[in-house]
């Protein structure tokens, strides 16, 4: 199949998927809903878009990067159903964008979801380009970029975990987590979301920049760079844990680094 008819089916696909979730998410304390299908659906379209036949592609190839991008998004989808799905209460982000959208809050979040699933196909494209690499496998950019996603795979799972094992000592409650991970970047988890998205520039491109258009591929490490960083990852977050922390978490600001692990500052 074509690459753009390819980018075409995806593209239908994913924005009848946030679609969905729009209409779910629209429900009282049901917003997670809309993080748990953009996952799903990103890895799923990243992973059939990985498994279509096109001309000179390895099978062996497409089925490990496939798997690899159904294990990222079925791990993430499930964190956040298990974090979001107890209480009935909006994920602090969404509840802000409620509030300030107002009577609007209905047709902002639907733009807001297709924005997503805009995102979305720009990221399962690059899975799918990588998927398409005709060099034989495996090559060592294959194994770098496998092991990229493993250790970015891991490192968010690890992350999370660290967190809601600290979240459940009681003594911890209206403090900020600074244990594990979390002792070197205020955010490892986006940080390892964010290095599982550099793998499939390394495997589309490879060590011989095959096709010019592989290149286009680094616009999905850039892109959720730019979100995670700058758009609707840590703004939004720090934003509400300044309001609910206060000076902790302003401390932690000033220490801690705010995405790239690094040794913490002393003094």
């Amino acid at each position: 199949m074509p690459f753009a008819t390819l980018a075409l089916y995806l593209s239908f696909g994913l924005f009848c998927a946030m679609a969905l979730a729009w209409g779910l998410a629209r429900r009282p304390g049901q917003s997670g809903l809309m993080d748990v299908m953009w996952s799903l659906s990103t890895a799923i379209a990243g992973a059939c878009g990985a498994l279509v036949a096109a001309p000179g592609a390895v099978p062996a190839r497409q089925f490990a990067v496939a798997a690899l991008a159904l294990a990222w998004g079925v791990r993430l989808a499930w964190h956040i159903w298990q974090r979001g799905h107890h209480g009935n209460h909006d994920d602090p982000r969404y509840a802000e964008l409620r509030k300030e959208w107002g009577n609007n809050a209905d047709a902002r979040l639907f733009l807001f979801a297709e924005i997503q699933a805009l995102a979305a196909l720009i990221l399962a494209l690059a899975i799918a380009a990588a998927a398409r690499n005709p060099a034989p496998f495996p090559q060592w950019s294959d194994i770098a970029g496998l092991a990229l996603v493993v250790i970015a795979v891991a490192g968010e799972g690890i992350a999370d975990a660290q967190l809601v094992r600290w979240r459940k000592v009681p003594e911890n409650k209206g403090e900020v987590c600074e244990t594990g991970l979390w002792s070197v970047s205020r955010h490892p988890n986006y940080f390892f979301e964010w290095l599982g998205w550099c793998a499939w520039p390394v495997i589309a491109i490879g060590p011989d920049a095959a096709d010019g258009w592989t290149w286009l591929t680094l616009a999905a490490p850039a892109m959720m760079y730019a979100l995670l960083v700058h758009v609707s990852g840590i703004p939004p977050l720090e934003a509400h844990m300044l309001r609910s922390r206060g000076a902790k978490f302003a401390d932690s600001q000033r220490r801690i680094s705010a995405f790239w692990p690094v040794p913490r500052r002393t003094g």
